[in-house]
């Protein structure tokens, strides 16, 4: 299956208008995050949805994870350097249970992937 990702339907904030802010290509930016997202969650056949990435990176988590990768670029990091970097560390981090209790998403689940679970759940329930 060839994934496509949906653009951006915030490009003032979410990640996008975080890596414009920050003088990034947004665009090349957004495409590569999505990409490594969806193979870092495992989603290759589209399972979360592409429109969860999208409304994780549009999300105001998704300008927190754009901090992120800017800050690792920061440090020296090459901007694929800095997005892997961004995801492990993002991925290492547990859903605790307060998000369970105020959001539904399950204890334990990698921080990034219970986001965009969240968000592609919501995506379709809308």
């Amino acid at each position: 299956m060839t994934r496509t990702n949906p653009v951006t339907q915030n490009r003032e904030w979410g990640f996008f208008g975080t890596m414009m802010q920050a003088g990034y290509n947004a665009f090349e930016a957004w495409d590569a995050a999505s990409a490594a997202i969806a193979d870092a969650i495992d989603d290759h056949e589209g399972y979360y949805a592409p429109e969860g990435i999208r409304d994780f990176l549009d999300s105001r988590h998704g300008r927190h994870f754009a901090d992120t990768v800017a800050s690792n670029v920061n440090t020296g990091q090459t901007f694929e350097a800095a997005l892997t970097a961004a995801i492990a560390q993002w991925q290492g981090w547990k859903i605790g249970p307060r998000l369970y209790r105020e959001e539904g998403i399950p204890a334990g689940l990698p921080y990034l992937t219970g986001w965009v679970q969240h968000f592609a759940i919501l995506n379709e329930a809308a």
